[in-house]
């Protein structure tokens, strides 16, 4: 089970900029353990086919990445992958380049874009040739079988496939469950992400000063990560002084004032495509915090490291939601949407409700050791003027919580 040997062998790869050991194929028992949980997931639920669209899940099965946020909003690559067949690969124009160095895919193709901006009027007919497509595929590969799994299609599509007598069934849901558990060698690349993270957190809170804006300091964050391998960002949630409350306001240009608040959750897509999802407050200056401040800090410090002593594998989401910190009344109604949820490219299954919640967005089901998860805290009252956020990012292991992110917290403010 992943250990302190694994953090240090990440913090090696950092400083070296690649693998620790020339001779170690990291990378390549990597995507063979994540093609592997897909395939399971298509075997457990006897559908024969997932084909993917979201970028996100093209990199979990393949390695795969082309332009991630664009690709992610523009469907123009997608991957088909067999329960027991091949992988074939659909990529958008001029560029099979980036599959080079990849050895899942059994056959590249050149891909068939159908979206309005691609195709304008065209986009019906591009739409019935991309099924005709698919369609083949699936009469040549699972003759006796006519479903297909898709995480992610628009109407137009699912149509034209079920007019070639072909069933769409939810492939997202099988993803979700498929990237809920990390190997070792997963969270060695977890870790790398953290470690290019801690490193901008690092620097924002050297930069920090009075009379800087918001935007400002975010850019130490993503100037840190990305000259470390880092790829993208999810959000851009930093804000300071009375913006702080209530949660959810991204970064502005407004100006940071001596001994205000400064939160921030980093949401940060790191080398190798991992998510290191942190959160910590500061005041601005590094001055004493007041004592409204300290009441805010400890009362979040305490739901984070409680709900952290709480989790253990094997124990339901219910359980853990009704048993999880209470948090005070006055606090209550400016909570964060979670009390956790699980991390891996980025945000994923499970998502945990408060327990006020339940009734209308809670879900149950089981943590499991392997499991990576954000635990979550927003406090700030109703009526005031700033709030605390801080998220600590974990491994479930068979003993517990075991921290993935190292990042102080303000203890001398407790």
């Amino acid at each position: 089970m992943f250990s302190a040997e694994h953090i240090n062998n990440a913090e090696a790869v950092d400083a070296a900029g690649g693998s620790a050991d020339p001779e170690n194929d990291l990378p390549g028992r990597v995507r063979s353990y994540r093609l592997g949980r897909v395939r399971k997931q298509l075997l457990d639920h006897a559908c024969p086919a997932v084909l993917l669209y979201d970028s996100v899940n093209i990199r979990y099965a393949t390695d795969s990445s082309n332009m991630q946020i664009w690709t992610g909003r523009n469907p123009s690559r997608y991957v088909l992958i067999f329960a027991e067949g091949p992988i074939v690969a659909w990529e958008f124009h001029n560029c099979e380049h980036v599959w080079n160095g990849l050895d899942p895919i059994d056959e590249l193709r050149s891909a068939t874009c159908w979206n309005y901006f691609s195709a304008g009027p065209e986009s019906a007919r591009r739409a019935k040739q991309w099924a005709r497509e698919i369609a083949d595929l699936m009469r040549r590969h699972a003759p006796m079988d006519t479903r297909i799994a898709v995480d992610r299609l628009d109407p137009e599509g699912t149509h034209c496939l079920r007019e070639l007598g072909i069933e769409v069934l939810d492939g997202q849901a099988m993803l979700e469950q498929a990237r809920s558990v990390k190997s070792d060698d997963e969270l060695v690349l977890v870790m790398e992400s953290i470690a290019a993270c801690e490193h901008g957190m690092q620097r924002m809170y050297e930069e920090l000063r009075p009379g800087m804006t918001e935007q400002e300091l975010w850019a130490y964050l993503h100037f840190e990560s990305i000259r470390r391998g880092g790829e993208w960002i999810e959000t851009r949630l930093l804000s300071s002084g009375h913006r702080t409350n209530p949660w959810m306001q991204e970064c502005s240009g407004k100006i940071m004032n001596e001994g205000e608040l400064l939160a921030f959750d980093t949401d940060l897509v790191g080398p190798n495509g991992y998510c290191a999802d942190i959160s910590r407050t500061w005041t601005v200056g590094h001055v004493r915090p007041t004592d409204e401040q300290r009441r805010l800090y400890a009362t979040a410090y305490a739901q984070i490291h409680i709900n952290m002593e709480l989790l253990r594998p094997g124990m339901t989401f219910r359980e853990f939601s009704e048993r999880s910190f209470r948090i005070p009344e006055r606090y209550l109604k400016n909570r964060y949407s979670c009390i956790a949820h699980g991390i891996g490219m980025v945000d994923e299954y499970p998502s945990i409700a408060h327990r006020i919640d339940w009734a209308g967005s809670g879900y149950d089901g089981s943590f499991e050791a392997g499991m990576t998860i954000c635990l979550e805290s927003y406090i700030g009252a109703e009526d005031g003027r700033e709030g605390v956020k801080l998220e600590q990012q974990v491994l479930l292991t068979e003993s517990g919580c075991m921290p993935l992110s190292t990042f102080r917290f303000e203890s001398d403010w407790l």
